[in-house]
């Protein structure tokens, strides 16, 4: 049986979380172009038996007991090298997780969750992620890669359907790609889906480690930069997931820090830096000097000066 219990590992959405492995390695419905562990090697779309729950709650036990009090993590999260939902036991291991007295989360693709079943049982989780690439059937296929026998609008019906049933923390991912989904007719698609689904956060992201597929690259600041605007313009609460794996939620009265801090997490505007650096004693030199150290990128977009975590290698 594979390692199916892993960290506690640091996580900007979920603090300290104890990660759940179970699928078997890259068993998924989906093969995603830019997927961090690698190509599906078994692409699926029915849910199947795969390791017991009883099983997997005995080796959580047994890293909790390992741990102690002091470092008991925030989240125990199942967010598996391949699909979580397709575990037909998925519900089950829910509810026994849940009696460590400790929140659960699951990560899923969203591709499942046109069935019933499926939303019933991500029902009994305390916070649940769903990716959200695109809502362009061609766009999916080229990123995504999904199962022949699975169906975007359909899922996308499953996607609001589960938002109007679900109680618990619902968040949701777009993961941009240079050239596929970071223009602003994509982008306003999907944003316009999100309103009906309302997420508690839209995170936006881009690929931080290599790739499965080669070519496959991260949009850049401006496109991020738009994606934020137009979710922040359809009433959404977005933030950046773009790969800087600093303190992105400090506030030490540092202004690059700081700066670094916010930038990470979304765009600042102009007006919005210079008041940090007011309040933090800060002066021009401060800022010039991040940006030649080229950790900050000033972009202009609708007008405006914003400044961003600089996560790319364009020139200028």
């Amino acid at each position: 049986m594979e390692n199916t219990v892993f960290g506690p590992v640091p996580s900007r959405r979920l603090g300290r979380s104890l990660g759940i492995n179970n699928i078997p390695h890259k068993v998924c419905t989906y093969s995603c172009m830019y997927c961090q562990v690698g190509k599906t090697k078994k692409n699926q779309a029915e849910r199947r038996v795969h390791y017991a729950p009883d099983v997997l709650v005995q080796q959580v036990g047994e890293k909790l007991s390992c741990l102690g009090n002091s470092n008991t993590p925030q989240y125990i999260s199942i967010v598996p090298d391949g699909e979580p939902t397709l575990d037909v036991n998925l519900g089950e291991l829910i509810v026994k997780l849940r009696t460590f007295g400790i929140p659960v989360a699951v990560i899923t693709n969203g591709s499942t969750l046109n069935r019933m079943d499926v939303r019933e049982e991500l029902r009994l989780a305390d916070y649940v992620s769903v990716k959200m690439d695109t809502v362009t059937s061609s766009t999916w296929r080229k990123i995504n890669k999904p199962h022949s026998a699975l169906n975007l609008k359909s899922i996308l019906n499953g996607i609001v359907e589960f938002s109007k049933e679900y109680k618990g923390e619902l968040v949701t991912e777009s993961m941009l790609i240079q050239g596929l989904n970071d223009n602003g007719e994509e982008l306003v698609s999907m944003a316009q889906f999100l309103q009906t689904v309302q997420p508690r956060v839209a995170y936006i992201a881009i690929p931080a480690r290599p790739p499965a597929f080669e070519n496959t690259l991260p949009a850049d600041e401006r496109a991020v930069t738009l994606a934020y605007e137009i979710f922040t313009a359809c009433g959404l609460s977005a933030e950046l997931l773009t790969g800087y794996e600093g303190n992105a939620f400090a506030s030490s009265g540092n202004f690059a820090e700081d700066l670094l801090s916010i930038t990470a997490v979304h765009p600042m505007r102009e007006e919005a830096v210079m008041e940090l650096m007011s309040n933090s004693g800060a002066t021009a030199g401060d800022l010039q000097e991040l940006i030649e150290n080229k950790l900050i990128r000033k972009i202009k977009y609708n007008n405006r000066e914003y400044y961003l975590r600089k996560f790319t290698d364009l020139k200028n």
